[in-house]
């Protein structure tokens, strides 16, 4: 069963949001896939894009361990709008239309200051982490670099403490990102709305659904992790669907 809530927040005129079922996120992946199989070539061409820049940057970094987690926490930042593609291929398909990959890149044209103005906010998110996780590592490493610091802070049992709070932190930088990105980038490409408006509307729809897209968050982290397990592979496949069933959220969960 749905139910709906409409109101206004300190000006803003949202959108409805829906309150939807738990098994929800199942169906969205189910949706992503057919999207995938409707219009193969240029989801996976999005995905081949997502395999080899994950893997340019795991090369980049291999000497830096820190750097490497750092590049995997910055995907999971960047990525909703990244996906933006994948959702104006979807937009397109329930349209009854069929994109070529050149054509859905002009949706970054589409509204593009305020898909700008969120991936300025994603990337100093990022940076923050990136300094956070920097000076962290250097205050407990001391003069170790490379895979010293992986062994002997990460794997050596000395600084539990410090890797708890280390993930810990992680675990809720993504869960703000997410809580703020779930329907904003799909909502900017679709309705053109502001930065401000599309925010209010994803943290709207996270309150109004916690179960349902704490589920939804935790199968985005798995089948990301699946891809990173496999030398970013699987991305290929796993990163188009992941993108076409976050437009089916973002459908599902905004009126």
């Amino acid at each position: 069963m749905r139910h709906s809530f409409d109101f206004d927040v300190a000006g803003f005129d949202l959108p409805a949001v829906r309150s939807v079922s738990a098994d929800r996120p199942l169906a969205w992946l189910k949706a992503g896939w057919r999207d995938l199989k409707a219009n193969p070539l240029p989801s996976l061409a999005y995905g081949l894009l997502f395999a080899l820049g994950g893997d340019l940057i795991i090369l980049a970094v291999l000497d830096h361990p820190h750097l490497l987690t750092v590049a995997i926490s910055g995907f999971f930042l960047l990525a909703p709008l990244l996906a933006a593609g994948l959702y104006e291929l979807s937009r397109a398909n329930g349209a009854g239309q069929r994109l070529l990959f050149i054509d859905s890149l002009r949706c970054f044209r589409r509204n593009g200051q305020s898909l700008a103005l969120f991936g300025l906010l994603l990337a100093l998110m990022a940076i923050i982490w990136e300094r956070f996780s920097a000076i962290a590592f250097a205050l407990i490493g001391g003069d170790m670099v490379g895979s010293a610091v992986l062994s002997d802070i990460i794997l050596g049992g000395e600084h539990l403490g410090f890797i708890a709070i280390w993930f810990a932190s992680g675990a809720i930088m993504a869960m703000v990102v997410f809580a703020l990105a779930v329907v904003s980038v799909p909502m900017m490409l679709d309705r053109d709305a502001d930065v401000a408006t599309a925010i209010l509307s994803s943290l709207r729809a996270v309150a109004h659904n916690p179960w349902p897209l704490l589920l939804w968050a935790a199968i985005i982290v798995a089948l990301t992790l699946i891809g990173f397990a496999t030398l970013l592979f699987g991305l290929v496949v796993l990163m188009p669907i992941l993108g076409h069933a976050s437009w089916h959220a973002y459908r599902d969960l905004v009126e």
